[in-house]
């Protein structure tokens, strides 16, 4: 009989995403993995549509279904070139400056993530298809104590067309022993070898 570990989750860090190059019938493919920016807070909150069937004036069956997860995440700073790859806009790496056009769309991504618990080991996420909409931010004046303004990045994700998949997770605690390889590509988790 399995061990069941109790561990409070007391970190995050490393955010990272992957943008979808293919979604179909015949499996997903993704593009490289890139590093987002160090990661605030994360906020995962699917959306669940259940209902419930009476007959002979009692409850016979509940169904519910996943509609969608909304995702927000708040990062320290985001990187003007990963705001542009993210929300689909022009970057010119040259000069520096981001194009943003009214007809620009943002392409569907995974976002990966780790969260580190109080015993020391980790708990793996990958969020497989979503897209984020514009950045939320606060711009401030200085004042005479220090006020951080941090951007918050939102976005909507759900299963894939190819396997109707949308989250894997990983624990250390059940066993999962590749954490260093979670990071390298999307796929479907495995131990290290």
């Amino acid at each position: 009989m399995a061990t069941i570990v109790n561990s409070a989750l007391v970190g995050l860090e490393h955010l990272v995403y992957a943008k979808i190059i293919k979604d179909d019938a015949t499996g997903t493919t993704y593009d490289t993995v890139k590093e987002i920016a160090p990661v605030i807070d994360a906020k995962i909150s699917p959306k669940v549509n259940s209902n419930m069937l009476y007959a002979n004036n009692m409850a016979v069956a509940n169904m519910s279904i996943m509609s969608e997860i909304e995702v927000e995440f708040q990062v320290s700073d985001l990187p003007i070139e990963v705001y542009a790859d993210l929300l689909g806009h022009t970057y010119d790496n040259t000069k520096g400056v981001v194009e943003s056009s009214a007809n620009d769309i943002a392409p569907y991504v995974a976002i990966g993530f780790k969260a580190k618990k109080e015993n020391g080991k980790y708990r793996y996420v990958w969020l497989l298809k979503g897209r984020f909409e514009e950045v939320s931010e606060e711009f401030k004046t200085m004042s005479d104590k220090v006020d951080f303004a941090t951007p918050s990045i939102k976005g909507t994700f759900f299963a894939r067309l190819s396997d109707k998949k949308w989250k894997y997770v990983a624990d250390e605690d059940a066993g999962y022993t590749g954490g260093d390889n979670w990071f390298s590509a999307v796929a479907v988790p495995t131990t290290a070898v």
